[in-house]
């Protein structure tokens, strides 16, 4: 073959494998332009190495039902879950033993694609409250993260309120067991919490249980009681109508819920704090890429200035704390919980 030859097929060599290249640039364009870009926005994010999952719509377990509070949680994440996901997510209600039925089924879960929705007691102190209870909060559930948090309001009656939270506390303290206090029933978080502040206090009010928060408000306003720990949309409404008065919040800070509202640690009582807190939780036999996987998208999800915005409206702020920060509250609100529990020979009838 000729230097000329040779040449020739050189050049048309090269301008054939210079066309593939071009062609398989455009290709890999193309499926890019086609294929959903990375984040919450309409598209999943992208799964860690290695990790096929998930494979199959996953299901939000709520141990309330419609219209609750935790409910409302779980159909705020459903949709940014699902897009973050790539499947739908599906919220069913379990209503039953204060969100325990719920608790109970995502403990036992095998699919994978089983997350809880739960609330404080149902990941602290279910099984101290009910030696009966079928699943073992510590051992049987893997927590993901803290969705939402808010104080509960130490609420009174504006009849036996005095001009500052220091008074009326000595107040409560000289009405001994003259004074009552409500909430929605035996083990809720307003009676452990007002038996907390019993002890930190010194005070004597009796306990009288209700059906629920709206029944306490009345007794409350009615006279029949004169202490309560409200959540806080409940307390606000009733102390702008002049019917209540606030004297503290039982977070560490102040809310931004109610940022009028003093600590009960401003008032005095030191090192008080209690919140309501609504988490999201696995079966503690979930994979650990999985758990880190469900634990980065929650927190992904709750930091949408949109998901904010509604868990605020609702009255809770939003948290978004990880897994590791939650497994500690939960030992720490364990602990103080059951030593309350214990002291105080707190059982549900």
């Amino acid at each position: 073959m000729s230097l000329l030859v040779f040449r020739t097929h050189a050049a048309r060599l090269l301008c054939l494998f210079g066309a593939l290249a071009c062609i398989g640039i455009a290709c890999a364009q193309s499926s890019g332009a086609n294929r959903p870009g990375p984040g919450l926005a309409g598209a999943p994010s992208a799964h860690p190495a290695g990790l096929n999952w998930p494979t199959r719509p996953l299901r939000l377990v709520v141990g309330f039902g419609g219209g609750s509070s935790p409910d409302f949680v779980a159909r705020i994440l459903a949709a940014p879950m699902a897009r973050a996901l790539g499947q739908p997510v599906i919220v069913e209600n379990h209503p039953g033993a204060s969100g325990n039925i719920a608790a109970d089924i995502v403990a036992k879960s095998t699919d994978r694609h089983t997350i809880g929705i739960l609330i404080n007691g149902n990941m602290t102190i279910a099984k101290i409250l009910n030696p009966a209870t079928s699943y073992d909060p510590q051992k049987d559930l893997v927590p993901l993260s803290i969705i939402c948090t808010a104080p509960l309001v130490l609420a009174t009656t504006s009849e036996v309120s005095k001009a500052d939270p220091r008074s009326f506390l000595e107040a409560a303290r000289v009405a001994g067991s003259k004074w009552s206090y409500g909430t929605p029933g035996i083990g809720t978080i307003g009676h452990l919490g007002m038996e907390l502040f019993k002890a930190r206090t010194g005070i004597g009010a009796v306990h009288v249980p209700y059906q629920g928060n709206p029944q306490v408000i009345t007794g409350l306003v009615g006279g029949q009681l004169q202490l309560a720990l409200l959540p806080p949309g409940l307390a606000q409404e009733q102390v702008k109508a002049g019917k209540l008065r606030a004297i503290g919040v039982t977070s560490a800070r102040r809310s931004e819920l109610v940022p009028d509202y003093p600590t009960l640690q401003e008032a005095g009582l030191k090192d008080f704090e209690l919140e309501i807190w609504t988490a999201a939780a696995a079966p503690a036999s979930l994979s650990a890429p999985i758990v880190q996987r469900l634990s980065q998208v929650l927190s992904e999800v709750i930091r949408l200035p949109e998901v904010r915005q509604k868990l605020f409206q609702h009255g809770y702020e939003a948290a978004g704390i990880s897994g590791e920060a939650l497994v500690r509250r939960v030992k720490a609100d364990t602990a103080t919980l059951t030593e309350i529990i214990a002291s105080q020979g707190i059982k549900l009838e």
